[in-house]
């Protein structure tokens, strides 16, 4: 196997679904494994976590089919946007669909009548993201439509939160959807500007738009579906009123937090290390410079280590002169420019041999130092992954 590789923890990420379930009950778990399970390899985490879920969330219909392909029964939500042209593979894997207009829903109902087949669907609201879903004031043909839909199952409905993970939400809780209202009201009155507390005020305006769509419902004497979830990661950690039914971690399941000023109040640790070996070593000469377009020189004889990963792997391009390793446990310098597939490391006078362990991510070195390295999020540091870095699944309690 390729000596850079990373080792994703799966007795861990149990361990983070079963903490945040504790933190969320009653409600139910949606488990997010787009983008490759956030670049952990959805192939190894899908199999053993899906067991565990209520459900899980992809971006894209062609997860949700690899999915499926990989033998997972656990019901799967297609969060992202769909073309009416799509829909087939809906039906054909047993996939939930996000209706997020009228003509979708429309095309859905049809098609599922001329099949005479079912299908989940959940609705999707846009309360403040201004991305996927009808606005809150053009909910109700939607609504009607829904209701009128024979064909079709309207097993949840949902929108998305654009500032949810803001710090200002801790100890601002609202108990109701007239408190949320009058505190909305007193953030955008006389005693207050519309900015302060911003990540609070909105999420609150968020919430409050999205009771009046379930407003709707309860105006017809119908029942609203059975499902109802608004809560990621950053609303799944500050703001319990947005629990509803179930709530959809992301980041926050593979121990990461959405935000960093945010109080860790439920037990999560990383799952991911990301691991190489040393694969060359080298003495080099003072005055002598470092990799392309000579960004660094030695100030003096030191030993330069070369390890097997670079830009094309994930391991950012922009990160160059400013990244620190592991090796052996010990903390060090990446010196040069990052190239394509290698980098290079300062290890001083240290005997550093080919061969020896490196840590690029984890074991103290966090996702969030590497984002700072690279000028991004968490997010991004993990997603970036490159595919042609070996995933391994260990069981590690």
């Amino acid at each position: 196997m390729r000596p850079t590789y990373l080792e994703v923890n799966l007795s861990q990420l149990k361990q983070n679904l079963e903490n945040i379930r504790k933190h969320v009950s009653p409600a139910k778990v949606l488990v997010v494994l787009k983008a490759n399970a956030y670049g952990h390899g959805v192939d190894g985490v899908a199999p053993f976590i899906a067991p565990f879920a209520d459900y899980i969330g992809v971006a894209i219909v062609e997860e949700g089919i690899h999915l499926r392909k990989l033998g997972i029964a656990t019901p799967i939500l297609v969060m992202g946007g769909t073309l009416p042209e799509q829909l087939p593979d809906f039906f054909e894997y047993d996939l939930t669909l996000a209706a997020s207009s009228l003509d979708l829903l429309t095309a859905a109902e049809q098609l599922a009548e001329s099949t005479r087949k079912r299908l989940k669907v959940h609705l999707k609201v846009d309360t403040g993201m201004e991305r996927l879903g009808v606005r809150e004031y053009e909910a109700e043909p939607l609504i009607e439509k829904s209701m009128a839909c024979s064909h079709l199952e309207m097993e949840g409905i949902f929108t998305h939160f654009a500032n949810a993970e803001t710090s200002s939400l801790r100890g601002r809780f609202c108990s109701s959807p007239e408190a949320i209202s009058n505190f909305v009201g007193d953030c955008f009155g006389e005693r207050a500007s519309p900015r302060n507390d911003e990540g609070f005020v909105e999420s609150s305006l968020q919430l409050e738009r999205f009771e009046e769509v379930l407003s709707i419902y309860e105006k017809r004497s119908e029942p609203h579906p059975p499902i109802r979830h608004t809560a990621n990661s950053g609303a799944a950690l500050l703001l319990p009123e947005s629990h509803y039914d179930m709530v959809r971690p992301g980041i926050l399941f593979y121990g990461v937090y959405p935000a960093r000023e945010i109080e860790k109040n439920i037990d999560v640790k990383p799952a991911l290390t990301w691991k190489s070996k040393v694969a060359y070593s080298k003495v080099t000469l003072p005055g002598r410079a470092v990799s392309y377009g000579s960004l660094w020189q030695a100030e003096a004889r030191t030993r330069i280590v070369t390890i097997p990963c670079g830009y094309a792997d994930g391991y950012f391009r922009r990160m160059t002169n400013q990244a620190r390793v592991l090796i052996n446990g010990k903390s060090y310098p990446q010196v040069g420019r990052i190239c394509m597939d290698q980098f290079m490391v300062n290890v001083g006078e240290d005997g550093v041999s080919v061969g020896d362990e490196v840590i690029l991510f984890g074991n103290g070195i966090t996702a969030e130092e590497l984002a700072d390295w690279t000028g991004t999020n968490e997010y991004e540091v993990l997603t970036s992954i490159g595919a042609r870095v070996p995933r391994v699944f260990v069981q590690i309690a």
